[in-house]
C-alpha cells in the first residue's frame, strides 16, 4: 500500500520514534509502569475515545461512498461498545471524571475538522489514532513477553490483534483513495491534518505520565 499514507508516516517519523522512547510507553513494554499512572490513562482514554467516537461518526457522515459510510460507521459502534467494556473492565465507570487539557484539545482538533474541513481532511485526521496505536501496540507484543503474566497483556492484547489491524488496513486504505481523487491543495490539508493528530498522539501519551491537571482547579 502507497500513496499519501506511506508519506504522511514517513513524514512522523520524529513524532513516532519519540513516542517509542517516552516513559509510559516503555514502562508498558516491561510492566514497570505505576498502577495509578495506568489508572489515569484508561480513564483519559475512556473520555477521549468518546469525543473520537463522534468524530468516526462525522466521517461517517461525510462520506459519499457506500462502504466509506459503513466503515466510519461501525468503528464509532466499536470504539464505545468494545473499548468502552475494556476501560470499564480496569477502571470501572467513567461518568463525572474530567477530560485532561491534552485529551480535551485532541478532541476539539478533531471535531473541528468536522465543522470546518472537508471529509478528506477529517479521514486524514482520524487515521492516526487507528495507525499509531496499531504500531505501538504490535510492538509492545513483541517486547512485553508473556501477555498473560503480564499487568497490562490485555490491553496489549486488543490494539495488536488482527481485527485491530484490519480495520487499521481500511481506514489507510480509504485516505489513500480519498486522496487520489483529491486536488493537491486537498491534499496537503490532509497532511496537515495526520501530522497534527499524530502530536497530538505523542501528547496523549506523555500527559499520561504526567497525570495532566488543569491548572488552578481547572
Amino acid at each position: 500500500m502507497g500513496g499519501f499514507c506511506n508519506e504522511a508516516w514517513d513524514a512522523t517519523a520524529e513524532t513516532r520514534a519519540a513516542i517509542d522512547e517516552l516513559p509510559f510507553v516503555k514502562g508498558l513494554a516491561d510492566g514497570s509502569l505505576d498502577r495509578d499512572r495506568f489508572d489515569y490513562y484508561m480513564v483519559q482514554d475512556a473520555l477521549y475515545l468518546h469525543g473520537y467516537a463522534r468524530a468516526l461518526a462525522a466521517t461517517a457522515a461525510r462520506a459519499d461512498r457506500s462502504a466509506e459510510i459503513a466503515f466510519y460507521a461501525k468503528s464509532a459502534h466499536e470504539c464505545i461498545v468494545v473499548e468502552s467494556a475494556l476501560h470499564e473492565g480496569n477502571v470501572g465507570s467513567v461518568e463525572g471524571a474530567e477530560p485532561s487539557p491534552t485529551g480535551t484539545a485532541y478532541v476539539s482538533y478533531l471535531m473541528s475538522l468536522a465543522q470546518t474541513g472537508g471529509y478528506a481532511e477529517l479521514a486524514a485526521g482520524v487515521l492516526p489514532c487507528f495507525w499509531v496505536y496499531m504500531d505501538v501496540g504490535s510492538r509492545l507484543m513483541e517486547k512485553a513477553g508473556d501477555l498473560e503474566e503480564h499487568p497490562y497483556g490485555e490491553w496489549i492484547k486488543t490494539y495488536a490483534d488482527e481485527a485491530f489491524a484490519e480495520s487499521t488496513r481500511q481506514a489507510r486504505e480509504i485516505t489513500d483513495g480519498i486522496a487520489e481523487r483529491s486536488d493537491e491543495a486537498t491534499v496537503e490539508r490532509m497532511r496537515e491534518a495526520f501530522v497534527k493528530a499524530t502530536t497530538y498522539e505523542w501528547m496523549f501519551w506523555d500527559a499520561a505520565w504526567k497525570k495532566e491537571t488543569w491548572p488552578f482547579g481547572g
